[in-house]
């Protein structure tokens, strides 16, 4: 059992940064794979980014290549989304989730956030 709860989202000016954290209870955590997603209103939800269990492999959706990046740090149960140089277009509820990384762009995670709004203005 994990349970998952993002937070760092907020409203930002277009070209700002925002770090998100999604927070992980009890002691399994690094036993999953962690994906980043994002869905905005009248859209599908859209794989944005994920991690492997140990971290050493990282994976992007094309439109967010070079300004975001994932990390983790499975001894704070903890995994993270930087996002540099935000655009209108990346406004959406942004959640992770945790599971098998093959199916994680898939929009198949074992374990999902609540979410966690972001913002950006033009």
């Amino acid at each position: 059992q994990v349970q998952l709860v993002e937070s760092g989202g907020g409203l930002v000016q277009a070209g700002g940064s925002l770090r998100l954290s999604c927070a992980a209870s009890g002691r399994t955590f690094s036993s999953y794979a962690m994906g980043w997603f994002r869905q905005a209103p009248g859209k599908e939800r859209e794989f944005v980014a994920a991690i492997s269990w140990g971290g050493s492999s990282t994976y992007y959706a094309d439109s967010v290549k070079g300004r975001f990046t994932i990390s983790r740090d499975n001894a704070k149960n903890t995994v993270y989304l930087q996002m540099n140089s935000l655009k209108p277009e990346d406004t959406a509820v942004y959640y992770c989730a945790a599971g098998q990384l093959w199916l994680l762009p898939k929009q198949q995670g074992d374990y999902w956030g609540q979410g966690t709004q972001v913002t950006v203005s033009s």
